[in-house]
């Protein structure tokens, strides 16, 4: 399960991004950034980042720790920007956010060095098993921190449950967005990273990283098509299962579209 804190520090906005995360301290003393759940994605963008970054930890990806992070309104008070206030003020209570890593840069992919074939590949692999269109050469969300990198920002996978409508359907695509990884040049070991997939990716895995999330951001409050927060839950465990059984497919889309770079 995942940490909560009380955050007793807000230091700056991140004006990148839709989101406007924000640098804030918490009661442990440690610098967070804070993904606001009054943002325009709204709560279920939270639950994506909670979804794949616990996935992607139990892939052996270097994933910032997440954190439940309760927010005081107050603690914005000094912001001068207005709409910024109202952003905080509208995300009172439970929040997520992740342990921030002074000093790191943005991935550039051309000025390198290049990262290892096996963890190209398993970045690759992973984010097409989270359906993640957010990792490109013009938005990589990799950070360079202490020469390795570590993936962030996953709040644009599992785009599925915006609409549930063929949700299950949907989990067997071949995810054709593979096309535009930022990492796709350098994954010449897919097939191996798809064997560690189905290897620690495994049906106990998928359901404590869905107990992470919270109660308040599932059912039918959130999604009225669900009755209860169990039926939520459930809904979630079975798309990754299911999204599982399709690895060998979307494995040939992104070695078909590797294909055409290189």
């Amino acid at each position: 399960m995942l940490r909560t804190l009380h955050a007793t520090r807000y230091v700056t906005p991140l004006r990148e991004g839709g989101s406007c995360p924000a640098i804030v301290e918490a009661e442990d003393s440690g610098m967070y950034v804070l993904k606001f759940r009054g943002a325009g994605q709204g709560i279920k963008a939270l639950v994506a980042e909670i979804l794949s970054g616990e996935l992607g930890r139990a892939l052996g990806l270097r994933v910032p720790e997440l954190v439940l992070m309760e927010l005081d309104p107050a603690l914005g008070r000094a912001e001068p920007d207005g709409e910024i206030r109202d952003l905080i003020k509208a995300s009172a209570g439970l929040n997520l956010a992740m342990d921030y890593l002074p000093g790191s840069i943005t991935f550039d992919p051309t000025v390198g060095p290049p990262p290892p074939a096996a963890e190209a590949s398993a970045i690759v692999c992973f984010d097409a098993y989270v359906t993640n269109v957010d990792r490109t050469p013009r938005n990589p969300n990799l950070l360079c921190w202490h020469r390795a990198l570590w993936v962030i920002d996953h709040g644009a996978s599992l785009y599925f449950h915006h609409a549930w409508d063929d949700y299950l359907e949907r989990a067997r695509g071949r995810f054709a967005p593979v096309r535009d990884h930022v990492l796709l040049p350098w994954a010449s070991e897919l097939s191996a990273a798809q064997a560690a997939l189905r290897e620690r990716v495994t049906p106990e895995v998928i359901r404590r990283v869905v107990a992470c999330v919270p109660d308040a951001w599932l059912g039918p409050t959130v999604e009225p098509r669900f009755a209860t927060v169990e039926a939520h839950r459930e809904a979630y465990a079975t798309f990754l299962l299911e999204r599982l059984q399709a690895a060998p497919a979307f494995l040939e889309e992104a070695e078909r579209a590797r294909a055409q770079l290189v």
